[in-house]
């Protein structure tokens, strides 16, 4: 079997338009969270979210492109810019029926589908529909459109699996390179699902937060009075590429990913299993095919949403798995600065842990102010940043369905 690494990153989120302005306001602690700016929210129990501020799409593509495509779509083609220049990949001077791209959403194009929708009952539009109503919102015009422009001829298709979307994105890609059918994927996620009838869905289910006094303190996994998650958008993706390959045209390398596992709740359509079983059989899934033991591990991004119930689920999880090494695993949640990304939340937290692993570094847990007494008091979580050696870092996501993925990075050795 091929070994994998990570060669590139690309980010468009709510506390930075590039990789660099991300990570940054991940360590300082910085939230995305702002009253709604895309449309009149005040009629709403929720009317704040995290979105991304002061996105430019000309800046990724012409105006006749950027028409033809949704934003989730404008987000991908911007984050995987970014990602490709930074791998230094020149793709005249690679096998590109050897390259693919597999990419991730949760919802697609649904700002697209309800503007259409209004359109076309509007008494002034006569019920006309743009021709690229179809194009725009389809949920695998993220990875068609990437193939396109790059000219990538190997495996091309999304993953959509609600909230676990791209981190099923990564390991599809994982295994293709693994096992010889693929040199290098670039997988990722994309969405933006803040329009008006998404937030109206979330909030009827009482998913969201409704903090709309303060929404920069609404998302606050842990704490004995979170009420929900903030909504959030964005993009995120990695380049994933067969370790010989890589040294073959002197790529720098972030770290390694060496394992997954997937599991299925099978308990319920939005909640998850009380013990967190789901989320015991991925981590433990994916430490064993890394050949790592519980103690290897110095990091879990947590999918870590601020729901009453997931938050308690998960670290019912992580404390049956850890449960004699909990001092050395710091536990987080970066949805408390990025918000909930959706089918992208999987990438962007991914990038965190390929970061935390490549600089020593954990990001802080912001808005834990009452940690809940039903957390097991043992597991560790950093409110502020912390300089350590991040040896090996676990990913999770859990989505609607009761999927779950949990991804392993560590260092990358010779």
């Amino acid at each position: 079997m091929k070994r994998v690494v990570i060669t590139g990153l690309g980010a468009i989120t709510p506390i930075g338009n590039s990789v660099a302005e991300y990570w940054k306001a991940l360590t300082q602690g910085k939230s995305g969270a702002a009253t709604i700016t895309k449309f009149d929210a005040s009629g709403l129990k929720t009317q704040f979210a995290c979105e991304v501020k002061d996105f430019d799409p000309f800046l990724y593509m012409e105006k006749t492109e950027a028409r033809k495509n949704d934003l989730y779509a404008q987000y991908a083609l911007a984050s995987t810019h970014e990602c490709i220049t930074d791998s230094m990949i020149d793709f005249e001077k690679v096998d590109r029926t050897r390259c693919g791209v597999i990419w991730a959403t949760g919802i697609g194009g649904v700002g697209t589908f309800e503007s259409q929708i209004k359109e076309y009952f509007s008494p002034e539009n006569k019920g006309r529909i743009s021709p690229f109503f179809i194009t725009k919102m389809i949920p695998n015009m993220g990875s068609g459109l990437i193939s396109i422009k790059y000219g990538l001829q190997g495996a091309s298709y999304a993953t959509v699996s609600a909230c676990s979307s791209s981190n099923h994105a990564l390991t599809d890609s994982y295994n293709l390179i693994k096992m010889g059918k693929a040199d290098v994927m670039l997988a990722g996620g994309s969405e933006a699902p803040i329009t008006i009838a998404t937030v109206s869905g979330f909030s009827v289910i009482k998913a969201l937060s409704e903090r709309n006094d303060t929404p920069e303190t609404a998302s606050r996994p842990f704490d004995e009075s979170r009420d929900g998650f903030v909504l959030g958008e964005g993009a995120g993706v990695l380049m994933l590429e067969e370790l010989e390959h890589a040294k073959r045209r002197g790529a720098k390398i972030y770290a390694e990913m060496t394992g997954y596992g997937l599991a299925s709740d099978a308990y319920h359509i939005t909640g998850s299993h009380p013990e967190g079983l789901g989320a015991q059989l991925a981590m433990t899934e994916a430490m064993r095919e890394a050949g790592l033991k519980p103690e290897d591990i110095s990091y879990i991004n947590c999918h870590a949403t601020s729901t009453p119930v997931g938050d308690i689920s998960e670290s019912k999880a992580v404390a049956a798995i850890f449960a004699n090494c909990l001092d050395k695993v710091a536990v987080g949640g970066t949805k408390s600065m990025t918000g909930h990304l959706l089918g992208a939340a999987g990438a962007i937290e991914a990038t965190c842990c390929v970061l935390a692993v490549k600089n020593d570094l954990i990001p802080p847990t912001i808005n834990l102010q009452n940690r809940d007494a039903a957390i097991d008091p043992r597991i560790r979580v950093e409110q502020t940043a912390c300089k350590q050696t991040v040896r090996a870092a676990l990913n999770n996501s859990f989505g609607f369905g009761g999927h779950i993925v949990s991804t392993l990075f560590q260092k990358y050795e010779e």
